[in-house]
């Protein structure tokens, strides 16, 4: 159940931001006033995600006192499609997870070996971890917080077309 400003139909996507829960989408079943109940779509691998950050929100939530294990807050990009740039000049589109000043979750069609050098964006990094659905790369310098998704969040450059000329 979400309280919202405005309630929608039953039937209706809803797509919205949590700071500590990151984006959730799903659809409303039901509305009462000032709520509407969504049923989330998430696939098994975002549910145990998910399942892992209520339990650690409801400890955080009994025992105030409980440090979080991260230095840096992460935030998940408004548009989550970014480039990966290798040290041989070739790129691969990725799905950015999430990220925060020190580094980023990512998940592409490759999986690059662990310690090999690679940019996300323009934010320059080596590959520290492996994740259930992609990896994680540490920035080798902390980025700015204001600039974050406009480094991180690079998409493949346009191609031009070559210019094909007919002879004869």
């Amino acid at each position: 159940m979400i309280a919202v400003p405005v309630v929608g139909r039953v039937g209706d996507r809803i797509a919205a931001e949590f700071p500590e829960l990151g984006k959730l989408e799903g659809h409303i079943s039901d509305t009462v006033q000032g709520s509407s109940l969504v049923e989330l779509v998430m696939t098994a691998s975002m549910r145990d995600k998910f399942s892992s950050k209520l339990t650690w929100l409801e400890k955080k939530q009994r025992n105030p006192g409980i440090p979080d294990g991260r230095l840096h807050a992460r935030v998940v990009p408004a548009s989550p499609h970014s480039m990966l740039t290798f040290a041989d000049g070739s790129t691969q589109s990725c799905f950015v997870i999430d990220m925060s000043v020190s580094g980023v979750a990512v998940s592409a069609d490759v999986q690059p070996s662990i310690g090999m050098p690679l940019a996300v964006g323009v934010c320059v990094g080596r590959v520290v971890r492996y994740l259930p659905q992609g990896f994680a790369v540490k920035f080798v310098e902390q980025q700015n917080r204001a600039d974050l998704e406009r480094l991180v969040m690079r998409s493949a450059p346009p191609r031009s077309e070559p210019l094909i000329r007919r002879v004869g």
